[in-house]
């Protein structure tokens, strides 16, 4: 049962981008490695920077197809996934990847493939 339209989407990413910066400071990752700190914030300017540039309603420049958006974030989410295991986080670094990995991976199979035009 996919329930999480293109514009329901939308108005995720902005916030979730915003968190996913501040987020590890207020937590006070980088406990068990000093990238668990680092990666969140410089993949939240990206995913930033992505909903900017991408084909929905509230993208401001609108040229990546919101496929290609999908792609990535699902690609992030299971990054976050592994990378506890990869680097080693233990821990609230470890938690933190997995909660974000598993969020972004559900809303990605929750996500409808509709391909509604942005409206300006």
């Amino acid at each position: 049962m996919r329930f999480v339209t293109k514009t329901v989407h939308a108005w995720l990413d902005y916030p979730v981008a915003l968190a996913l910066v501040a987020l590890p400071f207020l937590l006070g990752l980088g406990g068990s490695h000093p990238l668990a700190l680092a990666i969140s914030p410089i993949v939240g300017v990206a995913a930033f920077l992505l909903t900017v540039f991408t084909d929905h309603h509230l993208g401001l420049v609108r040229v990546l197809p919101y496929k290609l958006h999908l792609a990535v974030d699902l690609t992030v989410g299971l990054l976050f996934l592994v990378l506890p295991l990869a680097l080693g986080f233990s821990g609230l670094d470890a938690t933190y990847y997995w909660l974000n990995g598993a969020a972004v991976v559900t809303v990605i199979a929750l996500s409808t493939p509709e391909t509604e035009p942005a409206s300006a």
